[in-house]
């Protein structure tokens, strides 16, 4: 199921060009036009998905399936030294688009592109707590 007022469907669908270097019955890779590296690839499911947790184990597997293949082609064609995969799920983790995807941003040691990773350390027995929380819900 598509949404029509999903830019990322509309892509998909081929209702707006795009430069596509992948696409099968369940994925469909392209160009991202504000890149943050060259070779920067969306990998955005055919269907529609606001986040990860709503897509299908089976639905999510064949979509990840098709990821190895795309960061070593990505890497090669810009003659990267490595690559970032990231994929942001929901408003407050700045998914822009609200439709599953995952950056392909292939790196250079010494590139501009930087990470605000603000690493921190949890206080005794929180990381404990956390851990069975997750445990529970799994």
């Amino acid at each position: 199921m598509t949404d029509p007022n999903c830019i990322f469907c509309k892509i998909a669908s081929g209702q707006i060009p795009s430069a596509c270097v992948f696409q099968d019955e369940t994925a469909f890779a392209f160009l991202d036009i504000g890149p943050l590296a060259e070779g920067h690839v969306l990998l955005i499911p055919r269907e529609h998905y606001q986040t990860l947790d709503q897509m299908p184990p089976d639905v999510a597997g064949r979509l990840l399936g098709r990821l190895p293949a795309l960061v070593k082609a990505a890497v090669e064609a810009a003659g990267a030294e490595g690559v970032n995969v990231l994929q942001n799920n929901g408003k407050a983790a700045s998914q822009e688009v609200p439709h599953v995807h995952f950056h392909v941003i292939p790196r250079r040691a010494g590139d501009a592109f930087r990470f605000n990773w603000p690493a921190s350390k949890y206080p005794p027995g929180r990381m404990e707590e956390l851990a069975k929380a997750i445990r529970e819900k799994l």
